[in-house]
Order: structure tokens, then C-alpha cells, then sequence
């Protein structure tokens, strides 16, 4: 922007203006708002720093040599000076002031895009439109409206921009041929050597014009200049718009190579994912297989150790026993036979054949405690029974059984008890127990238990508990309650209920009293607890006042229990029947205990209670 006495003139159109206001005003309307473009070139749409950089780099060769032209215009005019085909009415200072009227126009040229940077920044108007640059080795600078500056220059019309081949000499030349051309709108027959040539086909044309429409058309490709017919490439993926179909082929290819990889990417995502499920997959098929082999295992190590892993019952594990007796050479083959009738014959009749039976032990813990036992206060001993011990047959399973033996031994010591056990007189063997067990459950009793034992007890090691010698007790018309101490009465993890509920249970009723020993007609007690089962058969009152169970186990062998027969037995061979509060340790105890006879209806009563089967806490 320069100053003319009180006027403003613009320096890129020249228009004058009173004011700075009217200034603005007109840079935002005439040169910001609309496209500005390349005085050298067609290139529009830009914005300062934009145009800027275009014309150091489209235009870096004219820029560089235009202080050349001017020094060469110089001399040019110097020559015409000084020669002699200066005309007649051209003066000397007229040529300098053509001269210095060209490097004005120079100079106003970058004043205008100094002041219109400066007008640009005071506007603050941002940048208003983004395009491509585009270099070029050629261009062409067009006179317009908006160029008013350029119409001064020494060219007519428009300005061909000096390629970047070419020596300085013909450089200069040109330049030379520019300015001459300048002075005069029309070209002679005798100028012809004048005219201006086409830089990339060396075509000769009459004005430069027609010069610059040729470039425009035949060297489009060469200067990078579009013509007005060009089209724009968009791209159809992101809408870019591209200068050329081999820029936009090359700007899609971008776009198919990287959804290529986006694919790839996402074929290898889910193939690792359907790996991953894959290996999941196995792993909880491994882990499901393994742990179903394992609840196999555990469950054939509880079918083996409850004696329900169908390898045999009483019979097969006897004469097992005895083979292996027979080969270990403790049993002669003449006894192994003898051996086997016996036992034929027990599994025939039904009847325990007594090998280990022990009779008479109540007897003897009678005349122990009338003749010694100084520690003892009172005794408490139930009718007299007889004691049954494991034999090979049964060993490790037939504890249950041997129990209800002794039971059963001390109910037929029982006048009470005779009538409704006059069918049994005899001791029945295990396997003659489990088929009147069967009997029980078939007449309904304990439907949950039987279940358990899928209805069958006879040919298999199946161990029986409390609820079993309950239901038979019952099914004989034997009249039992069954009470379970489910958990520990003292702090200790003990069972004193459980010592003090026996004392009273013996203490009561009928008894005859020999000195510190109650014999009651109470008969034994079945004590059943994790693994074991034994049987009652009195209980101790000390002299602190503490109490020991008397106990018969059926885990005790035969020789044992006959060493207790003999006439002077002192307080080590009761070793193994006394049990104290602090050996018995359980957490569970249940017992069965006797209370008398039972009638057809209260049988019937109870038969129904055990489709239910509940026992009695304690506590």
C-alpha cells in the first residue's frame, strides 16, 4: 500500500482510496474473499505464505535473473545511446526512463506482495483457501484486472518466463528481445528476427499472445499448467481431490495396500482367536477328563473299601483266605478241606458256626471287680452276651454284622425276649444278617437306605451302619431307639452326654447288685461311629467320679478275648475294653439302644417313620 498526497493507492490493483478504513475494506472484498493467484501463472485459490512459497519455487530462476534484466536493460540502452540506429526522436533520457520505468515495475511488484502479506496479517482473517502447490520448470505471466502493475511493464499483453535450460547468454538475449518488443504492439517485416520463439519447440509466433496460448495448449504437460478443460480427480474412498488420474490410481492403491494389511490383520486376529479357543477347548476337554478319572478312581477306592465293588461276599473272601492260607503253609490241606465243609454247611443252615465266639466275659469282669478294681466306685454291666470277633471272611468289613450278633446274643439271654425271637435261637452267620436286612427293606423299611445298597446286600463287602441294625431290630418286632451325638458336647471336642446318657440308660430298670457290680437286664448298646462299630456292655463309675465305657470290640481277635477266662486277670487285660471321655474323640456317635418288644401296630408305626428316617440329637 503506498500514499499519493491524501490517497491510498492499492499495490496490487492500484484503485485509490481516501481512507485505511476504505483500504481494508477493499483488500478483504477485491483480493482476501476472492481467489488470489500467481501474477506469473494461472495458479490461483492461495493464500500468502502459500503464494509465497510457489513463486520461490515454480518461479526461482525469473526472481533470481530479474536484477540480471534490469542491469542488462541497462546496458541495452546504454548501446542505443551510444549507437547509431537511435532514432531521431528518441532521446537519451527517454530511454532511461523506460529503463528505470521497467525496474519500478520490478520493485512495485514485491512492494505489493510485501503489502499484501501486511494487509493479510492486519486483516486476521486466516488462511481462506488451501490448494496444492505445484512446481514447474516453465510458466507464463498473464495481464489482468487485478495485475494492474504488470500493464506498465515494457510487454503489451503477457510475459513468457524464461526456461530454466538454457545459457545466460540466451537468457539475456531473451530478456533483451522482451523489452525491444515492449516498445511497439505491432511486429515488421524487418523485425522479423524479433519475434518471440516457442522455448520447448523453437515454433516462431507473430505475438506473444498467441506465444502464450501455444504454450498453454501444446506444452500443458511440460509446464504442469492445467487447461481449462482439465478434470478433477476425487478419490471415491476419502474424497480427495487429486491433480491427475496416475496421482489418484497411485493415492487408491494406498488405500487398497492398506486394507490388504487391515485384512490380513484381521484374518491372523482371528485365526490366533480361533487357536486360542481351540487350545481352551482341549484344555477344559483334558481337564474334564482328568477329573471325571479321578471321581472314578475315588469312587471304585469307596466301592472297594465299602465292600460294594462287586468282587464277592462272605463266601469268596473265605475261601480266598484259605487258598492263600493253604499256600503260605499255615493251614494243611486236609484242614483246608475240613475247613470249607464247615463253612458250606453255615452258609447252608443260616447258623454262625462259633469259631469266634467267646462266652462267659461278663462272667469274669463280675469276679474282677468283686475281688479287685480298687479304683472303681460302681459298675454297670448289661445282660449277659457273648462276644463275636471278626473271622477271614468277613475281615475289614463285617464289624456291623458281628455287632448285631452280640446283640442279638444278649436279647436271648433276655426272658423278655425270647417270644418274639423264638425263630432265632441260634446266632445267625453274616450272610443269613444281610438276607434278613433285605427281608426289612422289602417290607418297606428304610427305602433311602435301601437305595443306597440298590436293594441287595448278600454276595458283597457292603458295610452296614446304625440305620441298618435299626431296621432289622424293628422288623423283629424289637422295640430300639436310635440317637445320634451329632457334635461334641465340651470344649475338649469330647462326649460327656454321651457317657452320662449311658449311666442313666443302665442305672435305670431292673438290676440285682453283687457287691460294686450292677448287673441290669438292660441289654447291649450298638455304638457306631466314622469307619467302626462296637458294641456296649457296661460303663464305669470311678472314684473321681468320672466315667469309662466297657466296650466289646469285634476288631479284637479271639485269643485275646478268651485271655480274659482267666481266674486272676487284673486291671492290663481290660485294657481293650475300657474306653475313657478322652478317647473318644469322634465327632459323630450314634447309638442303638433297646428298649423292649414292639406290637404289630407300633411295628407298623414304625415303618413309616423310617420312610423319613430321623434320629434323635443329642444335643
Amino acid at each position: 500500500m503506498s500514499r499519493t498526497s491524501n490517497m491510498l493507492i492499492c499495490d496490487i490493483c492500484t484503485q485509490e482510496v481516501s481512507s485505511v478504513e476504505d483500504m481494508k475494506s477493499h483488500m478483504l472484498l477485491a483480493h482476501v474473499e476472492h481467489e488470489v493467484s500467481c501474477p506469473l501463472c494461472t495458479f490461483s485459490g492461495l493464500t500468502y505464505d502459500e503464494l509465497h512459497f510457489h513463486m520461490q519455487t515454480a518461479h526461482e530462476d525469473m526472481l533470481n535473473n530479474w536484477d540480471k534484466d534490469v542491469n542488462q536493460c541497462d546496458d541495452v540502452v546504454q548501446q542505443k545511446v551510444s549507437g547509431s540506429n537511435v532514432s531521431g526522436d528518441t532521446t537519451a533520457s527517454d530511454l532511461f526512463a523506460e529503463a528505470s520505468e521497467r525496474h519500478n515495475d520490478h520493485m512495485q511488484y514485491d512492494n505489493s506482495l510485501q503489502g499484501f502479506r501486511e494487509d493479510e496479517n492486519e486483516l486476521s482473517e486466516g488462511d481462506f483457501c488451501n490448494s496444492s502447490l505445484s512446481d514447474s520448470s516453465s510458466c507464463t505471466v498473464s495481464s489482468s484486472s487485478n495485475s494492474d502493475f504488470m500493464a506498465n511493464a515494457s510487454c503489451s499483453s503477457s510475459v513468457v518466463c524464461i526456461p530454466n535450460s538454457g545459457s545466460v547468454k540466451e537468457k539475456s538475449e531473451a530478456c533483451e528481445l522482451q523489452f525491444d518488443l515492449g516498445a511497439s504492439a505491432s511486429v515488421t517485416q524487418d523485425d522479423v528476427t524479433m519475434l518471440p520463439e516457442c522455448p520447448f519447440c523453437c515454433e516462431i509466433k507473430p505475438s506473444f499472445e498467441e506465444l502464450e496460448f501455444h504454450v498453454r495448449t501444446e506444452h500443458a504437460d511440460l509446464v504442469d499448467t492445467p487447461t481449462k478443460d482439465c478434470k478433477k480427480y476425487e478419490c471415491p474412498m476419502c474424497s480427495l481431490v487429486c491433480a491427475s488420474c496416475q496421482i489418484l490410481e497411485e493415492h487408491v492403491n494406498l488405500h487398497l495396500e492398506e486394507g490388504s494389511r487391515n485384512e490380513d490383520l484381521a484374518a491372523n486376529a482371528c485365526s490366533d482367536l480361533y487357536l486360542a479357543k481351540q487350545l481352551q477347548c482341549e484344555e477344559d476337554k483334558r481337564r474334564r477328563a482328568e477329573e471325571s478319572q479321578k471321581e472314578k478312581e475315588e469312587f471304585q477306592k469307596l466301592q472297594k473299601q465299602f465292600g460294594m465293588d462287586n468282587s464277592g461276599g462272605y463266601k469268596e473272601q473265605s475261601l480266598q483266605n484259605l487258598e492263600r492260607a493253604v499256600a503260605r503253609g499255615r493251614v494243611q490241606p486236609m484242614e483246608f478241606h475240613l475247613q470249607r465243609v464247615q463253612m458250606m454247611e453255615t452258609l447252608a443252615t443260616g447258623v454262625d458256626d462259633g469259631r469266634t465266639k467267646t462266652s462267659g466275659v461278663l462272667d469274669a469282669l463280675c469276679r474282677y471287680y468283686n475281688n479287685s478294681a480298687p479304683e472303681v466306685n460302681c459298675v454297670w454291666l448289661c445282660s449277659n452276651l457273648d462276644h463275636f470277633s471278626n473271622s477271614p471272611g468277613d475281615k475289614g468289613w463285617g464289624c456291623g454284622f458281628r455287632n448285631f450278633q452280640m446283640i442279638l446274643s444278649s436279647l436271648l439271654h433276655n426272658d423278655t425276649f425270647k417270644n418274639s425271637l423264638q425263630e432265632y435261637r441260634s446266632i445267625p452267620c453274616i450272610p443269613k444278617i444281610q438276607s434278613l436286612i433285605e427281608k426289612a427293606w422289602k417290607e418297606g423299611f428304610d427305602p433311602q437306605g435301601a437305595s443306597h445298597f440298590n436293594g441287595r446286600l448278600q454276595g458283597t463287602k457292603a458295610w452296614i451302619g446304625a440305620c441298618e441294625i435299626y431296621c432289622l431290630l424293628t422288623s423283629l418286632e424289637i422295640k430300639c431307639q436310635i440317637l445320634d451325638f451329632h457334635k461334641p458336647s465340651s470344649p475338649s471336642g469330647t462326649h460327656p452326654l454321651l457317657f452320662e446318657w449311658i449311666q442313666n440308660f443302665y442305672s435305670s430298670g431292673d438290676s440285682c447288685s453283687n457287691g460294686r457290680v450292677i448287673c441290669t437286664s438292660k441289654p447291649a448298646i450298638y455304638l457306631q461311629h466314622q469307619g467302626h462299630s462296637r458294641t456296649i456292655v457296661g460303663i464305669e463309675e470311678r472314684k473321681n467320679k468320672s466315667y469309662c465305657l466297657l466296650i466289646f470290640d469285634p476288631g479284637c481277635p479271639v485269643e485275646s478275648m478268651r485271655k480274659l477266662l482267666r481266674q486272676n486277670i487284673d486291671g492290663t487285660a481290660l485294657k481293650s475294653l475300657r474306653k475313657y471321655i478322652g478317647s473318644l474323640k469322634h465327632k459323630q456317635y450314634q447309638i442303638v439302644a433297646v428298649d423292649g418288644v414292639l406290637s404289630a401296630e407300633e411295628k407298623a408305626v414304625r415303618l413309616q417313620m423310617t420312610k423319613a428316617f430321623r434320629a434323635e440329637k443329642i444335643p
